[in-house]
């Protein structure tokens, strides 16, 4: 399943993965960025007129790998300058679309963190295109409007990952709030360790032997989480990629707190 991998663990692997940098153009351009990376922008693979919630389309994704010369069987290890959230978006975009997650990576911290110890570069590597195929798992974390309504009426745990403000403001109800960034550790950069996660999910209800469905606004703030919780060894994870944007519009019942 998708993890998260140490700074050490990249370096010592750079040659055998492909390294993914999804930051804007020109900060890959301007400011550098990881020796042999290559360049697919966040705005570059979201979209609203794509496929379900903001992801990309089949073709566009394919068209994106393709000309990033990656293939169905690499490796990848994806991020960006912002503790990993849009850089998990790309990786979860993958796996929805058929990537083995078993080969997909999200480095630990971020850009800035590997800049403090590690060399940075501006050259551009030199890449093949290739002819990336997707073709959608047979099982997939997705699901749709219909089955959220369903788990409210089981013992599923139902996640929103914004902050607090914005749960209080309006929520599905009976959701749980977990902003994705009480995971991260802000001076390192990186996720908190294993056992401080564990006892903050634990506080929540959120326990691996429960079914967790995930949601945000737009399915971006979920990704990182999604992403955490693989890492940790959950497995019955849902992810509502309409998330709270179809909810509302399609005028599914909203729960404040006052």
């Amino acid at each position: 399943m998708t993890d998260i991998v140490s700074g050490s663990w990249l370096a010592d692997r750079r040659d055998a993965v492909t390294i993914v940098d999804v930051r804007d153009a020109w900060e890959y351009e301007g400011i550098g960025h990881l020796p042999g990376a290559v360049s697919i922008p966040f705005d570059s693979f979201r979209a609203e007129d794509g496929d379900e919630g903001m992801l990309p389309g089949e073709d566009v994704f394919a068209d994106l790998l393709s000309a990033a010369g990656i293939t169905p069987s690499d490796d990848i290890v994806a991020y960006d300058d912002t503790h990993g959230v849009f850089a998990a978006r790309l990786l979860v975009t993958a796996e929805l679309y058929g990537h083995n997650p078993d080969r997909l990576h999200l480095l630990d911290g971020d850009f800035s963190a590997w800049q403090r110890e590690r060399p940075t570069t501006d050259d551009v590597p030199d890449v093949s295109a290739t002819d990336y195929t997707i073709e959608r798992p047979s099982e997939t974390p997705l699901v749709d409007r219909e089955a959220v309504v369903t788990a409210l009426d089981t013992d599923a745990v139902i996640v929103d990952t914004r902050e607090p403000g914005e749960y209080e403001a309006g929520h599905i109800p009976g959701a749980v709030q977990l902003d994705w960034r009480d995971l991260v550790d802000d001076d390192t950069r990186a996720i908190k360790p294993d056992d401080e996660i564990e006892t903050i999910l634990e506080a929540k209800g959120i326990t691996p032997e429960k079914r967790i469905v995930l949601y945000c606004n737009t399915a971006r703030r979920i990704s990182h989480t999604y992403v955490v919780l693989r890492h940790l060894g959950y497995r019955d994870l849902a992810f509502y990629e309409g998330s709270l944007t179809e909810w509302e519009a399609a005028g599914e019942p909203i729960e404040t707190v006052e």
